[in-house]
């Protein structure tokens, strides 16, 4: 046996799951395989082309069926379906074998097998994964709502917001995601309408092909295609796909967030460094961010996939085989996603954050944060050019390191407007974690509305 250490693919070692292997591997794609070709003796059987008989032949050859023997035979002709077919006619009585593949080109077995894989393992193993993430944001926003958190623009300070609200971000846009993807992994279609699309054999023994197809296809909890060649549009599945890599894309933009709060300048989340663990091998007081940087990696690996995918649109007149290898990639994205998706709960769940960081960052410009509001009450009490006034009284700050509120009170001619200031709002000026807006508010609104329509 091949030591898996000799395995070329990352994925065969480092990210490989047995979740996911039980759809993805070579070893699922055959059972699939497999079961179409049973769901079509069984339909033959309804219409009594075939005695019972035969259906519990495949079907015991099928269980018998091992993805060795079928790349064996493979081997020996040189054709990969008619090699699964051949394995499992080796496995019947003579009066089964003329049943097995009846009627079929090898994408009315490909195409639902994909479609069925495809869609069990998202709603198997991808969706209960990225539904833990957001189990865990939710948790966390729903902790921090009210931890008042310096906002961020082009990497400067902007005003405050809190914790939560920046994690409520990623709630909703995960969160839709999920419910896009659930919904598209319903939307993959198969198809059993023959070498062309035009169901020449099948009308051969059917007066309704179309009626024929759809029953081999729901026992396989598939609808047909509107419209086939001798494979489903690819439309379909690339949608599906697209879905996955905007996931991919959702996480990686969260990693980097998480990521760069953890900077040293910085500090205001963690991720959880277990005892024994190692950040660098010169380094022993390193404590790097793997988790999220492991996430942003594998983007890297996912994004490029799906252009792939949209290169496989393309298929000349009812079939060209251009494809034929490129797709065996497509349950790479899927399996690169639930690993993001696992490690990002594991990390999320005990992401830490330091209270006194966050205070001290939002103190780091001595105010200079509420150079916004002060504008916008100044020009609703009737100055002039508030913002230009604004903008000079920062510059003084900065250049004499005093406070906004400081340099504001001493300046005669803001003197008559702050007279004429509310106590909410000169509260503000001198504290600016109170300048949040209703962020805490909408984090807890949009952290409770996914955890209600998840049924968290």
């Amino acid at each position: 046996m091949r030591d898996i250490y000799d395995n070329i693919s990352p994925l065969d070692v480092r990210y490989w799951r047995k979740d996911v292997a039980e759809y993805l591997s070579e070893n699922g794609f055959t059972r699939y395989k497999l079961l179409v070709e049973l769901a079509l003796v069984k339909v033959l059987h309804h219409h009594g082309i075939c005695p019972e008989t035969v259906v519990k032949e495949v079907e015991t050859a099928c269980d018998q069926v091992t993805t060795k023997e079928v790349y064996e035979e493979e081997a020996r002709i040189q054709h990969d379906l008619r090699a699964l077919v051949n394995c499992i006619r080796n496995k019947v009585s003579d009066g089964a074998k003329p049943f097995v593949h009846m009627m079929a080109t090898s994408y009315d077995i490909v195409d639902p097998a994909n479609a069925a894989r495809y869609k069990d393992v998202v709603n198997e193993v991808l969706l209960p994964s990225l539904i833990e993430v957001e189990k865990a944001l939710i948790n966390i926003t729903l902790r921090e709502a009210q931890t008042v958190q310096i906002g961020r623009t082009h990497g400067q300070h902007a005003v405050p917001i809190t914790v939560g609200f920046a994690l409520a971000e990623y709630v909703s846009r995960l969160g839709n995601c999920i419910e896009n993807l659930k919904r598209l992994a319903t939307e993959l279609p198969g198809k059993f309408s023959g070498a062309v699309g035009a169901y020449n054999a099948s009308s051969l023994f059917f007066s309704d092909p179309e009626g024929f197809e759809a029953e081999v296809l729901a026992e396989l909890g598939l609808e047909p295609a509107e419209h086939s060649t001798q494979i489903v549009p690819p439309e379909a599945l690339t949608r599906l796909l697209c879905e996955v890599t905007i996931i991919a894309g959702v996480l990686a933009n969260l990693a980097d967030d998480m990521r760069n709060l953890q900077r040293t300048e910085i500090g205001e989340v963690g991720e959880e460094f277990e005892v024994a663990q190692v950040g660098s091998s010169t380094m022993p007081q390193k404590r790097n961010p793997i988790n999220f940087e492991n996430a942003k990696s594998l983007w890297k690996i996912v994004m490029p996939h799906i252009i792939t995918v949209f290169m496989d649109q393309i298929s000349e007149h009812q079939r060209d085989l251009t494809n034929s290898a490129s797709a065996r990639t497509y349950g790479e994205t899927i399996a690169y996603v639930v690993s993001m998706a696992n490690r990002f709960t594991r990390t999320m769940r005990k992401l830490t954050v330091d209270h006194a960081n966050l205070e001290r960052n939002l103190a780091m410009q001595k105010g200079l944060v509420v150079a916004e509001p002060l504008y916008i009450i100044l020009a609703s009490l009737g100055h002039p050019d508030a913002h230009e006034k604004v903008r000079a009284l920062t510059l003084q700050a900065q250049r004499e390191t005093r406070p906004l509120e400081e340099v504001a009170a001493g300046d005669t001619e803001i003197q008559t407007y702050l007279e004429k200031m509310a106590p909410r709002q000169k509260r503000i000026l001198s504290n600016p974690s109170l300048y949040t807006g209703i962020a805490a508010k909408k984090a807890k609104a949009v952290a409770e509305r996914w955890g209600q329509k998840l049924g968290l």
